[in-house]
């Protein structure tokens, strides 16, 4: 962040914190965002932090470790804590936690 890039890789940059520490951090990524926007490429297994901090989640189930579907989301930048408790943000973890656990069709 000191070099000001501007591209950020974060693969699993919060995976080691706790669930309270891991939503502080993501929404000061979000305002630091916001203050000085910039393309982030974010890897991450939880479902609600992508959705919190994406505009396009890609889903790639484990095996055969191909894109199964691209989705952009809906809600405006920043999210809020309010965004949490939205019904589509429920809708869309719920749909894309059935992606990642489906069997792929048979070809």
């Amino acid at each position: 962040m000191l070099l000001d890039p501007d591209i950020l890789l974060m693969d699993e940059r919060f995976s080691a914190l706790d669930a309270l520490t891991r939503d502080e951090m993501s929404f000061e990524l979000l305002r630091i965002w916001s203050e000085r926007p910039k393309t982030v490429l974010f890897i991450t297994h939880s479902i609600p932090e992508a959705l919190l901090l994406s505009d396009r989640i890609i889903i790639i189930p484990e095996r055969p470790g191909t894109v199964r579907e691209v989705i952009d989301v809906p809600f405006a930048r920043p999210c809020t804590i309010e965004t949490l408790s939205d019904p589509t943000f429920t809708e869309l973890a719920n749909h894309i936690r059935g992606e990642l656990f489906s069997k792929p069709a048979a070809a």
